[in-house]
């Protein structure tokens, strides 16, 4: 059985260094960078089992990504982690990720 692959994007080398060692140990297969195009480019290249992204990152917002992410790849899973916790980003990360998942009645 193959291992999963997680997809970690985040501008902290420390956090980046924490979360990829800890996913190994736990038995996944990880890749990690410092922004939001090197993980889109996986993404968009069919990698990953999961992904897990920063919302502040030096070239884009990683809840920029979601919608752009379900688009071309709907049932990849995204975790979303940020050390602006609150409310207000929490419920943002929310809506994006159901905004291309979510159809009304009439589609």
């Amino acid at each position: 059985m193959t291992a999963h692959t997680v997809l970690v994007a985040d501008d902290d080398t420390g956090i980046r260094t924490v979360i990829g060692q800890a996913l190994e140990r736990a038995g996944y297969q990880t890749r990690v960078t410092g922004n939001a195009a090197t993980l889109w480019r996986w993404v968009s290249d069919g990698q990953g089992d999961v992904v897990i992204t920063d919302v502040v990152m030096p070239d884009e917002n990683g809840l920029d990504l979601i919608p752009r992410i379900r688009k071309i790849r709907p049932e990849l899973r995204v975790i979303v982690m940020s050390a602006q916790n609150t409310l207000l980003t929490a419920v943002k990360a929310t809506e994006r990720g159901r905004s291309s998942t979510c159809r009304s009645p009439s589609t």
